[in-house]
C-alpha cells in the first residue's frame, strides 16, 4: 500500500499534530494505566510539577533508536522513552531529562543517551542547572555495548559539569545496575518512599550469588539510602512532594559556579534579638540540647532546610537564609552520639562543605564537639582518613567561613570544625564554649596522674583539680587571647554577629595555590 504523503499546509499540520500525539502517549494508554495505578506520575507530568507552568521546551520529541536487533525494528517509539529539554523553576532557567517507563521500562539507548547528552552540554555551555528524572531498569539489552557507552558519556558529562553548574538527581522508580551511577556523581539525590529504589545488583542476584534473601526496599529504597547508606540526601513521600522539594532546594543556590547566592527580601530584621538564647545553652556540659532549635532561633524566619536529615544525625547540614543571603549551615547535635564526630558525620560534611565552597556559598559552622568518636570500630573503619575529609574540606574552602563555638570544643576535633587555623574568616564565641584538649575530668586524670595518688584523699584533690582545670579551660577566654576567637558575643546577639560577619565578607578572595587538583584522602 502506498503511503500518502502530506502535501498541503493543512495536511502537513494534521500530520504534525498526530507525530505529537504519538510522542506524547509514550509506550501507550495501558501501561501508562499501569504506570499510575501505584500512585507514580508519568515523564510528562512530572515535568509539569517541577517546572513553571508554560516554561517548559522540549528537544528531540520525534528522535527514535536505530537498533535492529531481537525484532526491536519493528518497535519504534517517538522520543524512545526520555522527554528533554528546558524550562524555569520560579523563574531560573533549567536544563531536564525526565525517563519515561512505560517506552522499554526506560532503559537506555544510544539515542536515548544522545538526548540525554545534548542537554547536559547545553546546561554546561548555559550555565544552568541540570536535573535528572530517573526512572530506569537499566541498559538496555538489546543495544548491548552501545548501551553501555552510552552510559560512560554521561558519567562523563556528569565529572566535567561538577563544581561548575549543579546537578540534581530524582530517583522516582526502579534504578539498577549503570542507571545509578550517573545519579551518585550529581550533588543531591531525591528518592520517593515505596516507589524507588537503587542497587548495582537486585535481589535476585543477591539471592543467586550470595544466598541472602532481601526485598527491594530494604535493599535498595528510600529509607534505606537515606539512613543507611547516605547516598540519598532526601526521601519524599511521593513524586509530586519530591519534585515540588527539588524547587525548594533550587531556591538556595546559584545557577552556575560564577554568580552570586541568591537573595531573597526578609521581613525578618538583620538585628533581631532572641533573648531566649541567653538561657539556651545548660549549665551542666553534660545535658544535651536540640542545635536545630537555636539553628531556626537565628535564621531568617526561621527556616532551615535540612539535607540528610536521616543520615549520621550527630551532624546536622542544610541551607537557611541570613538577611535574604543563602548560606550552607554545619553543625554538630549534642543530642545524638553527643555531637561527636565520626565516620559518617565526618563523610556527609565534607561533601556538604565542598559543594557550598564550589558554589559560592558561605559556610556557618555551629560547634559542640566533645571529640572524634572512640572505639575499635571507628579506628579499623578509617576514622583517621574519613575525618581527614573535613579537615581537608574546611582547610580547602575558600567561601566566607563563620564559626561560632557554643559549647564544647575539644582536641583534634576543634581544630577541624573550620577553626581559625584553617582559614575562618570570623570565629565567635560564646561564654559558654569550652575550648580545650579534652574534657576537665581526662585531662586531670592523664596530667596529675601522680599527684593525685600521692594526695591524702585521692578523691578530694581530684575534684580540686578538676575544678582548677575548667576554671582554666572551660571558657572560651584563653583562646580569645591568642586570637584563635575574634569575639566573645552574647547569645541572644548571634543573628546580628553572624549577618554583620557575612556582611563584611561578601566582597572576600582568597584562592588557593595553581594546581591540577588536590589529592583529598579519599
Amino acid at each position: 500500500m502506498e503511503i500518502q504523503r502530506p502535501t498541503t499546509t493543512k495536511e502537513k499540520l494534521g500530520a504534525f499534530e498526530s507525530l505529537n500525539e504519538e510522542a506524547f502517549i509514550g509506550g501507550g494508554e495501558a501501561r501508562i494505566e499501569k504506570h499510575k495505578a501505584g500512585g507514580r506520575l508519568t515523564a510528562r507530568e512530572r515535568l509539569d510539577v517541577l517546572l513553571d507552568p508554560g516554561s517548559f521546551v522540549e528537544i528531540d520529541r520525534f528522535v527514535k533508536h536505530r537498533c535492529s536487533n531481537f525484532g526491536m525494528e519493528k518497535q519504534k517509539i517517538a522520543g524512545d522513552g526520555v522527554v528533554t529539554g528546558y524550562g524555569r523553576v520560579n523563574g531560573k532557567t533549567v536544563y531536564v531529562y525526565s525517563q519515561d517507563f512505560t517506552v522499554f521500562g526506560g532503559s537506555m539507548s544510544r539515542t536515548q543517551a544522545n538526548k540525554i547528552l545534548k542537554v547536559m552540554d547545553m546546561a554546561l555551555k548555559n550555565g544552568a542547572p541540570l536535573i535528572g528524572l530517573n526512572d530506569s531498569g537499566g541498559a538496555r539489552i538489546q543495544e548491548g555495548v552501545e548501551a553501555l557507552g552510552g552510559y560512560a558519556d554521561i558519567f562523563l558529562r556528569n565529572v566535567t559539569s561538577s563544581g561548575v553548574i549543579p546537578q540534581i538527581s530524582a530517583i522516582m522508580g526502579p534504578c539498577a545496575g549503570g542507571a545509578v551511577y550517573s545519579p551518585s556523581l550529581t550533588d543531591f539525590i531525591f528518592m520517593v518512599k515505596n516507589s524507588s529504589y537503587m542497587f548495582v545488583t537486585g535481589p535476585d542476584v543477591i539471592k543467586a550469588v550470595t544466598h541472602e534473601e532481601v526485598s527491594k526496599e530494604d535493599l535498595g529504597g528510600a529509607t534505606t539510602h537515606s539512613s543507611k547508606s547516605g547516598v540519598a540526601h532526601f526521601a519524599t513521600e511521593d513524586d509530586r512532594n519530591c519534585l515540588l522539594m527539588i524547587r525548594e532546594l533550587l531556591n538556595f543556590l546559584p545557577s552556575n559556579n560564577l554568580d552570586d547566592v541568591p537573595v531573597i527580601p526578609t521581613q525578618d530584621p538583620p538585628d533581631r534579638v532572641e533573648e531566649s538564647l541567653n538561657s539556651f545553652i545548660p549549665d551542666s556540659s553534660k545535658k544535651p540540647y536540640n542545635m536545630l532549635e537555636l539553628i531556626s532561633k537565628v535564621v531568617d524566619e526561621g527556616y532551615f532546610l535540612e539535607i540528610h536529615k536521616h543520615y549520621a544525625q550527630n551532624i546536622i547540614v542544610g541551607f537557611a537564609r541570613l538577611n535574604g543571603r543563602s548560606v550552607g549551615i554545619v553543625a554538630n547535635q549534642p543530642q545524638i552520639l553527643a555531637g561527636c564526630l565520626n565516620i559518617e558525620a565526618s563523610i556527609k560534611a565534607a561533601r556538604f562543605v565542598r559543594f557550598c565552597d564550589a558554589f559560592n556559598i558561605p559556610v556557618v559552622t555551629l560547634v559542640d564537639v566533645p571529640g572524634f568518636l572512640p572505639g575499635t570500630d571507628q579506628e579499623w573503619n578509617g576514622i583517621i582518613t574519613h575525618g581527614a575529609k573535613l579537615l581537608y574540606a574546611y582547610a580547602e574552602a575558600t567561601v566566607p567561613k563563620i564559626t561560632l563555638i557554643t559549647r564544647k570544643a575539644y582536641g583534634g576535633a576543634y581544630d577541624v570544625m573550620s577553626s581559625k587555623h584553617l582559614r575562618g574568616d570570623i570565629n565567635l564565641a560564646y561564654p559558654t564554649a569550652e575550648i580545650a584538649v579534652m574534657g576537665a575530668e581526662g585531662a586531670v586524670n592523664i596530667i596529675s596522674r601522680a599527684a593525685i595518688a600521692k594526695a591524702s584523699d585521692p578523691a578530694a584533690e581530684r575534684t580540686r583539680l578538676t575544678q582548677d582545670y575548667e576554671a582554666k579551660f572551660n571558657n572560651p577566654y584563653v583562646a580569645a587571647e591568642v586570637g584563635y576567637i575574634d569575639e566573645v558575643i552574647e547569645p541572644s546577639m548571634t543573628r546580628k554577629r553572624l549577618i554583620d560577619s557575612l556582611e563584611m565578607l561578601k566582597n572576600k578572595r582568597d584562592s588557593n595555590p595553581p594546581k591540577k587538583h588536590g589529592n583529598i584522602p579519599l
